[in-house]
């Protein structure tokens, strides 16, 4: 499955990006090596296949379990689609699942790998930019990784919620400053110091995408953002 990944990377990603011609702007501002958080708002399932093709690093993301344990030739297909994107299945629902998904995310990091999160848990059905789930906090707190806020412009047009084919329109991939949260150091158990954090983080988010922000959160949390 290890060797999917560069085939997606240096072939279809390449094949991509010619036909979608994306505008990348602050990719300079993804360091090289070493850990680091791509922090980004959610508009389409083609998020997840947008960073990876325009970022030069490998990208990890959380995906639910049944992406990975299903059956047959669909199972198979579905297992090694989301392998090659870098992909990580975490199972969701309960409290143990979310410290669960910290924890793979953790390990990742502590390899020096970049990893990807969508702080409001979820993508958003109505193409504003919600209220963020902590995790990306506890996760930036704990690990120490700088966190690059990541606005993503046009995918909800590129396959809109419940489209089964995507279509070829305009997309933005804007790459912020890094956001280095040491200052916190020692206090990744505190709640407003998460609050804080995340906040942040999500304000700079909103500056990039420039969306309209809701102060309330999506109605369906992934275990990653909780």
């Amino acid at each position: 499955m290890a060797l999917l990944y560069p085939v997606m990377k240096h072939v279809v990603a390449r094949t991509a990006r010619l036909v979608y011609r994306p505008v990348v702007d602050g990719l300079e501002n993804i360091p090289t090596d070493g850990p680091v958080i791509l922090a980004a708002n959610h508009l389409s399932f083609i998020d997840s296949v947008v960073i990876p093709m325009v970022v030069p690093r490998r990208v990890s993301f959380l995906a639910k379990a049944e992406y990975f344990t299903g059956t047959g030739l669909k199972g198979s297909l579905s297992r090694r689609f989301f392998s090659s994107l870098g992909h990580v299945p975490v199972h969701r629902g309960s409290g143990r699942d979310a410290r669960a998904a910290l924890d793979t995310a953790a390990e990742i990091l502590a390899r020096g790998d970049a990893f990807a999160i969508y702080p409001e848990g979820t993508r958003s059905l109505d193409g504003r930019l919600h209220r963020g789930r902590t995790g990306v906090a506890r996760m930036a707190l704990e690990s120490g990784a700088p966190v690059i806020p990541v606005g993503i412009i046009g995918t909800d047009k590129v396959q809109p919620v419940g489209s089964r084919f995507p279509k070829i329109v305009p997309v933005t991939v804007r790459f912020g400053e890094p956001l280095d949260f040491s200052r916190y150091d020692g206090m990744q158990d505190s709640l407003p110091v998460l609050r804080s954090v995340t906040d942040e983080i999500i304000y700079r988010i909103l500056d990039l995408s420039g969306q309209e922000y809701v102060d309330a959160y999506q109605k369906t949390p992934v275990a990653a953002a909780a």
